[in-house]
């Protein structure tokens, strides 16, 4: 259907309007981390002799409580993240697989238990979570924040999952049977080469969902060897903003830049994962 000069032109302009409105702020931090602590800054400022020394005092400097560089947060959450994402991605498959080709009894009900780690806000498991990690002797580990994040990613994953392999051609499954595949071999050989923009799209939002996790470290991490970039990046700005606001700029934009990267490496996975999720099953 075509449409008319007027309608682009509306269409371009609301559509510009929101870029604005979302590059503006990001913009806005990027350029005052580009300036010195000497300069006066106020609102939107572009840096004209662009400096780099506040993202090494950033990156190299404590947040002055004592607590460890952005080097050592860094690390942690890349663990927390890259485990979660792994581990999740892992199990993903497993129950996407059984649920979206197989029948069994009491899968309907089996599916909707597992949905109610996306439906019922983790936000009151919080402070259980506390209480039973301290049973276990496993608080201020990093593990008290992996094992939470994943079965709450699981819990996605399989939902993910699961429309991915409904959609898949049936004809498909039925002619690996005939060849004599196991069940193991379709998903392997058959399936899994397919899944990959779905299990991509699914790797992405869990690393990023688990990346700026804050609650959890808050609550459960009070040993500063073991905090993440963004718990870190807290401390870090309450102690930091008054004296030079250019250096809590540089360390929120370090803190946002593997998202970045993330994103700008896995776009086309993304997209290609998040088409092939509107395909009806």
């Amino acid at each position: 259907m075509r449409t008319s000069r007027y309608e682009r032109i509306t269409t371009y302009t609301v559509l510009i309007a929101f870029t604005l409105m979302v590059v503006y702020p990001l913009l806005s931090i990027v350029f005052l981390a580009l300036h010195r602590k000497s300069d006066l800054v106020t609102g939107f400022a572009f840096p004209w002799h662009p400096d780099l020394s506040s993202f090494t005092a950033a990156w190299t400097q404590d947040d002055g409580s004592g607590g460890p560089g952005f080097s050592t947060l860094f690390a942690n959450s890349f663990i927390v993240a890259g485990t979660v994402t792994v581990i999740s991605a892992v199990l993903s498959i497993g129950t996407g697989y059984a649920f979206g080709t197989m029948r069994f009894r009491g899968d309907r009900v089996v599916f909707a238990i597992v949905l109610l780690g996306i439906i019922f806000p983790y936000e009151a498991t919080v402070i259980p979570l506390y209480y039973d990690f301290q049973s276990l002797h496993m608080l201020n580990s990093l593990w008290a924040l992996i094992l939470p994040q994943v079965g709450q990613s699981v819990s996605f994953g399989t939902f993910w999952m699961r429309a991915f392999f409904r959609s898949s051609p049936k004809a498909l499954i039925e002619a690996a049977r005939i060849d004599g595949a196991t069940s193991f071999g379709v998903l392997w050989r058959v399936l899994l080469p397919q899944a990959r923009p779905a299990l991509m799209t699914l790797s992405t939002l869990v690393f990023v969902y688990t990346w700026n996790e804050f609650l959890l470290a808050l609550v459960l991490i009070q040993d500063s060897d073991k905090q993440t970039a963004p718990l870190g990046l807290s401390y870090f700005a309450g102690t930091a903003r008054a004296g030079d606001p250019t250096k809590v700029a540089a360390a929120a934009v370090l803190v946002a830049l593997p998202i970045v990267v993330v994103y700008i490496f896995l776009q086309r996975h993304f997209i290609r994962g998040m088409l092939a999720g509107a395909v009806k099953e």
